[in-house]
């Protein structure tokens, strides 16, 4: 049986380590694994915090939060909060992973996008569609006709095609063949294809297709978003993989600081830690434990707002998603804000968790998320964090030490799922393949539906 040490425990506050997934992949995959984590606690640095009287330390808000906050031990603030997309990788993860089992799944109410200082239901049916207020007539005729293009796509049948080369037309041409205008494109983009910029443009058109079909498909799940979020916040994630690996015969050290990594002829062969060494063959570990094989590739500002009302013209939904398109206020990349409330068991009775983030671009992050906090108001306590971002400088095909990146602005988790993907690759030498999973799949909700 071949072993691996993961190092988990990020310098950044960190929901779901990359490594607390792969631990679990890797345990019920046969590996034998060693999970070492410098904090007294699961899940990199402080997933959720509770209580609030710890968020307010974490901050420096010495006064500490005031009677109208309710009890302090009511709230599990996540840092980095990011929904789960109900059809997306990180769902079957967990259902290939089993770690379903722990977790309790709430849908999120709504999923909205910004256009000229306001918000809108984001349409991603044809029924929705054509009752939106985001598009004229004829162009909700022409999107509409877009949604049936790509729900009937298959990249395998190319009488579905319709003229469009999935490997060589940009999603440039696929929005000229069907004549969608800046605004309809803004929100396919950014809103159901979710991408951060406008790269993707330029590029071959099946992703973006995919990309929105997964939306779409995860919306038909559950109807009232393609999101869900676990009850008691994000915390619980990595308690239910550090439960399974456990369960697989991995072995978890909390409170473990490490010392050092010990390599011979430029391959990993151990860990060092309190004077002990544990042999390796692979390594994975999060930035902070490699900050000589890492490079910083930009800052993420995240403002975490306590709220005493629902957000104005989300129907009054206890927890939503806001896109704001990176043109509508002329940025480069998107501003998102995400919502939860007591809904979800993280916060006070009456009280809601907002938190706006985005890529910084100026040497002012504080303002350029203005127009999210603009949609928030009025805001009871505001938590500013700014982060930097860091990414691997090789693949670790050398060294056989693998390290993930950081977690970049967005509200979900399908970016951290491909550098999951990414890694086993690296790792494995063949891709993680989630149609050949040998577990039986539940339904994230079980047997009675929520």
């Amino acid at each position: 049986i071949s072993s691996f040490a993961l190092l988990s425990g990020l310098g950044e506050c960190c929901p779901l380590p990359q490594e607390c997934i792969l631990s679990g992949i890797m345990s019920v995959n046969g590996k034998k694994v060693l999970h070492m984590d410098r904090n007294p606690y699961y899940g990199g640095e402080s997933s959720s915090i509770t209580p609030l009287e710890e968020l307010y330390k974490r901050f420096q808000l010495l006064e500490g939060p005031p009677e109208a906050m309710g009890r302090g031990r009511d709230w599990n603030v996540d840092l980095i909060p990011k929904f789960l997309m109900a059809n997306g990788q990180l769902v079957k993860m967990l259902l290939y992973t089993e770690v379903t089992r722990y977790l309790d799944f709430k849908v999120v109410e709504g999923s909205f996008v910004y256009k000229g200082g306001k918000i809108y239901k984001v349409p991603s049916t044809e029924t929705e569609a054509l009752a939106s207020n985001l598009m004229g007539m004829f162009e909700k005729r022409r999107f509409r006709k877009f949604l049936v293009f790509v729900a009937n796509f298959d990249e395998n049948d190319p009488k579905t095609f319709e003229g469009v080369d999935p490997q060589s037309t940009s999603m440039r041409d696929v929005y000229r063949k069907f004549d969608l205008g800046q605004d309809v494109i803004d929100f396919t983009g950014h809103a159901l294809a979710l991408y951060r910029t406008d790269d993707y443009l330029d590029q071959p058109c099946l992703e973006t297709i995919n990309r929105i079909k997964l939306y779409s498909e995860s919306l038909a799940r559950y109807g009232k978003s393609p999101y869900l979020y676990p009850l008691y916040g994000l915390g619980e994630l990595p308690q239910g993989f550090a439960r399974l690996s456990a369960i697989y015969g991995g072995t978890y050290m909390l409170n473990k600081p490490v010392d050092d990594i010990i390599m011979e002829n430029g391959k990993v062969v151990g860990v060092k830690s309190e004077g002990e060494v544990a042999r390796c063959k692979q390594l994975i570990c999060d930035p902070s434990y490699i900050p000589d094989r890492v490079r910083k590739a930009g800052q993420v500002i995240r403002i975490i707002c306590i709220l005493s009302h629902p957000i104005k013209n989300t129907n009054d939904a206890n927890s939503c998603q806001i896109i704001i398109p990176q043109n509508q206020v002329n940025r480069k990349s998107d501003i998102y804000v995400c919502m939860i409330s007591y809904a979800h068991n993280v916060a006070a009775q009456g009280k809601y968790i907002a938190i706006a983030s985005t890529t910084v671009e100026t040497t002012e992050p504080e303002k350029e998320v203005e127009p999210a906090l603009e949609l928030l108001e009025p805001i009871d306590q505001k938590f500013v964090a700014i982060s930097d971002l860091y990414e691997p400088i090789d693949d670790g095909s050398e060294s056989q030490v693998f390290c993930s990146c950081s977690y970049d602005a967005t509200t979900h988790f399908e970016t951290t799922c491909n550098d999951i993907k990414d890694i086993y690759k690296r790792m494995a030498g063949s891709a993680f393949d989630f149609e050949n999973m040998k577990r039986k799949q539940n339904d994230v909700f079980g047997e009675a539906d929520q």
